[in-house]
């Protein structure tokens, strides 16, 4: 039986909460790699964590960073992979759009290029305006390449920063 063809994703890590038993948001951030590896993911490589200011109404900042991560999962079974790692750790759907969350895990790229589904838009539809994703996604993957604008990361973090 032939193994299943791997992929790989760029996942944004998010907090700017303190999760009981786990501690602050870099402690969660670090929990969360670990969620995603016993999840059955190929963990390749993870940025540093950076300190950012929160979009929308939370008054928290937010611990962020990135991790290039390997899997046979489509991206639609991935989210239900990430979404599960949420809520284990405290995250619930519902209420104010831009809260303050214990976790928050994105789908930013994936190696099939573009995936458009109910749900779930790859490339993630704002991360060429976000210096907390485009910094630490630089790091961690310089050289991929947007596939809608064909800049590289490294490119596209330059132009934010």
């Amino acid at each position: 039986m032939g193994q299943a063809s791997q992929h790989c994703y760029l996942i944004g890590l998010g907090s700017n909460m303190r999760v009981p038993g786990i501690g602050g948001p870099a402690k969660v951030l670090a929990a969360a790699v670990k969620a995603m590896a016993a999840a059955g993911l190929v963990i390749d490589e993870v940025s540093r964590i950076r300190p950012s200011s929160p979009v929308g109404p939370s008054q928290r900042s937010y611990a962020n960073s990135t991790a290039l991560i390997s899997c046979a999962d489509e991206p639609a079974d991935l989210l239900a992979k990430l979404q599960a790692i949420e809520t284990s750790f405290g995250r619930r759907r519902r209420g104010a759009r831009w809260r303050a969350r214990p976790l928050d895990l994105d789908i930013i790229l994936w190696s099939g290029g573009v995936w458009l589904s109910p749900g779930l838009v790859i490339p993630h539809p704002l991360f060429r305006v976000r210096d907390f994703v485009l910094g630490p996604g630089a790091e961690v993957a310089p050289q991929w390449r947007d596939p809608l604008t064909s800049l590289t990361l490294r490119q596209l973090a330059a132009r934010v920063s």
